[in-house]
């Protein structure tokens, strides 16, 4: 791990310092961040789980109902009754932040059904029921992508925050706390020899004092 290559005086020390202070309160905060983006996509999984099986059981019921129809109905006739869409709309897309995330909301816009667009004649109630079914599933299909969309979205900010936050406790953090512990040990170091030194030019200071007043004749 590359160290941090700094002068070892009180001004870089004080920097130092400062971006270490800088360095926690940000990691604090990724930390909150990154808690409460686990929440909401935790909360975002649930509902996209529990609505994914909704749909599920819906498909079955359409598989099983479609699936009737064909056998009984004949395919050119069945062919000609799915020829047109039943059901026409528009998906409007809008978006929301959720902890600097921004999310997309879906929301179609379903014209009113005016009964099949088919006739009845030559065709089964099992065709009608099968393509009531579906046509009642757009709504939670289309909840059902928003939700796997915006939990996908927060699952990669989750993982840039994670790494952020990693970055900040293993490397940063502990390279500014190791850059301040060698300057301070090298700033007492410094201290230590300077207080040496002027303790010797003290008493080269006070011996020369004595020798002087040796070469002063005392008073009779």
């Amino acid at each position: 791990m590359a160290e941090i290559k700094v002068n070892p005086t009180r001004m870089e020390l004080k920097k130092l310092k400062s971006r270490l202070s800088v360095a926690r309160r940000g990691h604090k905060l990724l930390k909150d961040k990154r808690d409460e983006l686990m929440r909401q996509f935790l909360e975002v999984v649930k509902q996209a789980k529990e609505l994914r099986r909704k749909v599920a059981e819906a498909f079955r019921a359409y598989n099983t109902g479609f699936e009737s129809a064909s056998a009984l109905t004949d395919k050119k006739m069945m062919q000609e009754a799915l020829m047109l869409p039943r059901t026409e709309g528009e998906l409007k897309i809008s978006y929301r932040n959720i902890m600097s995330v921004t999310v997309p909301e879906f929301h179609f816009d379903a014209s009113s059904e005016n009964g099949a667009n088919y006739g009845y004649a030559f065709t089964t109630g099992e065709l009608d029921d099968a393509l009531s079914k579906l046509s009642s599933m757009l709504g939670d299909m289309v909840r059902l992508a928003e939700l796997e969309k915006t939990s996908l979205l927060l699952c990669d900010e989750i993982e840039k925050t994670r790494r952020r936050v990693n970055a900040l406790e293993y490397i940063m953090i502990p390279q500014y706390e190791r850059a301040i512990k060698v300057i301070a040990m090298k700033l007492e170091e410094n201290e230590r020899g300077n207080r040496t030194r002027l303790m010797k030019v003290k008493d080269m200071m006070i011996k020369a004092q004595l020798e002087a007043l040796k070469g002063v004749p005392e008073d009779e």
